[in-house]
């Protein structure tokens, strides 16, 4: 069966270019095949395996990811993907959050963890989907910066939701969480309470940047001595789990240094570049760098095909019936946040095209990023969010057509005339690590 599992995963991803049908989707309904429908695995028994099996996976394609993002030619765009991907990701919270407390009558607590879990867009679907449409490079660029923060931004707000929600400050340090825990305990106000979540989070962010790039520092300098030892890859694998591992201890975002240490191993100026008269990032594409991406991908590509299908053993139909009516709300949700965000980020995203920005705002999908953050929140909070399982397969699969009806409307875009030479920014896939 794992064997008949993993060739479906190969001939799916790969018929993703032609069919425009991301892979998830088929993934998860050969879990529900396996699961409630023959009952050849009880996704009860798979609960614990399937967080710890998401969260791998989540780390490997953010190093992915974090590879991928080539600052020297992102630079013009940077601004406005990073506008485009903080205003949609905060749009998209606050609306969710409400919806919950107003619409399915959530206390508070829980209503923020399942805004902080669906907030982000999976940037693993994104980018691949986006290499397939005749986009204009300012356009397409600006996209895939976005896609590439959306999985650091989830990752950092669900941290500080949940240390909200656990009391996890009151033993922290640190001038943002120690106001923190003074204005919660001593009922303070709400503005002042909400601009402490807002230091909190900038706090885990930067400290997580701080530890990734002096580990990417270090890792880059000790490269060259260990590439041509067997097993380097492995030992450069065992240095992305130390960084998550010492980020988290730090008390940073660990999931979002992940990204920056790939991020890091790619962007930092070589030895050269500092007696050059022109300062500027460089590309690290030494031969062990394309190794590290490959075997990170085919890494990736195996623990994600496993996650899925037991994601989809773990649904119960009842729930999915259940669930229905929320699920097609928090959609609607998100398109209406969407909509918002891609009009507002005009202001710095400009020169471009309706259909452009219809596309924009129908590449809403929500992957693996969404499924991990979701496991993290239910384990917080399992009593009050027992439906959580099944609202978010409903909004996996749903978010996952709006993504073909992208794929539709990019047929009727006239092919971009634009140089080749920008290619490795313009959306290149993630390969095997593609969702």
């Amino acid at each position: 069966m794992l064997g008949g599992l993993l060739v479906l995963a190969y001939v799916t991803n790969k018929l993703t270019r032609w069919t425009r049908v991301p892979d998830v989707i088929v993934l998860m309904m050969a879990g529900i095949l396996v699961g409630p429908v023959l009952h050849w695995l009880q996704g009860s028994e798979f609960a614990e395996v399937t967080r710890g099996f998401g969260t791998l996976a989540l780390i490997l394609i953010l190093f992915a990811a974090g590879l991928e993002l080539d600052l020297r030619h992102a630079l013009k765009q940077f601004g406005a993907g990073l506008m485009l991907a903080t205003v949609s990701y905060g749009l998209t919270f606050a609306g969710v959050t409400y919806f919950c407390i107003y619409a399915l009558a959530l206390p508070k607590m829980p209503a923020i963890l399942v805004g902080a879990s669906f907030a982000c867009m999976s940037g693993s679907i994104v980018i691949p989907v986006l290499d397939q449409f005749e986009l204009r490079l300012p356009v397409k660029t600006t996209l895939v910066i976005e896609a590439s923060f959306g999985d650091g931004l989830g990752a950092l707000g669900l941290g500080v939701a949940l240390d909200y929600a656990q009391n996890a400050w009151r033993n922290a340090s640190g001038p943002a969480t120690g106001l923190l825990n003074h204005l919660v305990s001593s009922g303070g106000d709400r503005g002042l309470i909400a601009g402490s979540v807002v230091a909190l989070f900038l706090f885990k962010s930067l400290l997580a940047m701080a530890v990734a790039i002096v580990a990417g520092f270090l890792w880059t300098r000790l490269l060259p001595r260990m590439s041509e030892q067997q097993f380097w890859q492995v030992l450069t694998f065992a240095a992305v789990l130390l960084v998550y591992a010492g980020t988290h201890a730090l008390g940073g975002s660990a999931l979002f240094g992940v990204m920056v240490f790939g991020t890091t191993l790619a962007n930092l100026p070589n030895r050269g570049a500092f007696s050059s008269s022109t300062f500027g990032f460089q590309r690290f594409v030494t031969e062990p760098s394309h190794e590290i991406h490959f075997f990170h991908s085919e890494l990736a590509f195996l623990v994600r095909s496993f996650f899925f299908v037991m994601l989809g053993a773990l649904v119960e139909f009842t729930g999915l019936r259940k669930e229905l009516l929320p699920t097609l709300g928090i959609v609607g949700v998100f398109f209406i946040a969407r909509t918002i965000a891609v009009e507002v980020s005009r202001v710095a995203w400009r020169g471009t095209a309706r259909i452009e920005r219809e596309i924009a705002i129908l590449l809403i999908p929500r992957g693996l990023i969404t499924a991990v953050l979701a496991l993290e929140a239910f384990a917080a909070m399992p009593g009050q969010l027992e439906f959580l399982t099944s609202l978010t397969f409903g909004v996996i699969l749903l978010t996952s057509v709006l993504v073909l009806l992208a794929s539709i409307r990019a047929k009727r875009l006239v092919p971009a005339n634009e140089p080749a030479e920008a290619g490795p920014v313009a959306a290149r896939s993630l390969n095997t690590a593609s969702e």
